[in-house]
């Protein structure tokens, strides 16, 4: 049976859906993940082919060179404001969805911790994932 993701931004002016699978998810400790979030990371679900999901309503974006240097494109609503998606330039296929987007939030599953490297200390992740100090190789 084909499972869906389904969410969207606060307000509901922005709508997502696919049925792939993600192929990563993970939360992720980078500057610029925490600054976004104002908390100690962001949460992510990346899926491989940003044309299996359909989006619904127009997003604002902004784009900001990451800790890799490589450039992402973060996607939220002109309405409520919320983050609803991001993707990178330098892998315009991938599409990652913010985990609390979710219509069901429990769907999210993480696997590792990214920039472990960039973690503060009173950001406690669970100890059994896997953790990197950059971004995973590929």
């Amino acid at each position: 049976m084909t499972r869906k993701y389904t969410g969207g931004c606060s307000c509901g002016a922005i709508r997502f859906e696919t049925s792939s699978e993600p192929i990563f998810e993970n939360h992720c400790q980078c500057r610029d993940c925490q600054k976004r979030s104002g908390t100690g990371h962001g949460s992510y679900l990346t899926f491989p082919k940003r044309v299996d999901v359909t989006i619904t309503g127009e997003a604002n974006s902004w784009r900001v060179a990451g800790d890799s240097g490589n450039e992402k494109i973060h996607a939220f609503c002109p309405t409520c404001g919320g983050p609803v998606y991001l993707t990178f330039a330098a892998m315009p296929d991938l599409i990652a969805v913010h985990a609390a987007s979710l219509d069901d939030p429990g769907q999210f599953n993480p696997q590792a911790i990214t920039y472990t490297a960039r973690g503060l200390a009173w950001d406690t992740m669970d100890s059994s994932l896997q953790k990197f100090d950059r971004m995973p190789p590929g």
